[in-house]
């Protein structure tokens, strides 16, 4: 895949929804990976030229964010979460299991480019951990059983959906969705789910609200303001 003038001209566009065309440079380079499956140093000089940054500014975002790749990934990116929560829950023996039945390892992908491993350090879903994702598309309370199942119909091309709604696209398909310029259906996806609200709940039933701030407190000052 390379560059083309579609991605130049779809590169514009999105700058173009910006009151300043450099806000666009985050959905800019997953549109850069969309179409070289990386972030390349041919697709770092066409943000900057785009959004008038240095070619040295676009790099520091580029490595900052760790969705943003420096190397192939696989036609299927899979995260696996280790941290605690995960961790304690299933997740170091979920990424074991893959790791054994691909044959690699973290950052590594397999030799006929289907899938790449990741270990990652949190998914912010902790109330549904275990959980892995697939080119970023949410996996929720999984176990060993799952994950493979999940990546072998991956491998096998087969359709899978992620636990919130969409179906699970391919890289170059999700990373043209998360730039914005093509829809991935997760507006019709339920935002929340009784896991996620249950402290929310608890609080409410139980009549539950935070205490008022101190007189002294800046908040204090500026309501009576």
């Amino acid at each position: 895949m390379a560059l083309t003038e579609q991605t130049r001209a779809e590169a514009v566009e999105l700058a173009g929804r910006y009151p300043q065309g450099r806000s666009a440079l985050l959905p800019m380079l997953h549109l850069v990976q969309s179409a070289e499956g990386t972030v390349t140093p041919d697709g770092i000089a066409l943000c900057a030229d785009v959004v008038g940054l240095t070619t040295a500014e676009v790099a520091a975002v580029a490595t900052f964010y760790t969705m943003f790749k420096r190397h192939k990934v696989g036609r299927y990116h899979v995260g696996v979460c280790t941290n605690t929560m995960c961790a304690v829950l299933g997740g170091d023996a979920i990424w074991s299991a893959l790791s054994e039945r691909l044959g690699i390892g973290h950052d590594e992908v397999t030799e006929d480019g289907a899938v790449s491993l990741e270990r990652i350090e949190c998914q912010a879903a902790c109330t549904h951990a275990p959980v892995m994702t697939a080119n970023w598309e949410f996996l929720d309370d999984m176990d060993v059983a799952r994950a493979l199942e999940v990546v072998e119909k991956l491998r096998a091309g087969e359709e899978v959906f992620s636990s919130r709604g969409p179906r699970i696209g391919t890289y170059e398909e999700i990373e043209r969705s998360l730039a914005g310029v093509e829809e991935d259906g997760l507006a019709e996806a339920a935002a929340t789910d009784a896991k996620m609200l249950a402290g929310l709940t608890y609080a409410r039933e139980h009549a539950m609200a935070a205490p008022p701030a101190p007189e002294t407190s800046p908040l204090a000052t500026k309501a009576e303001g």
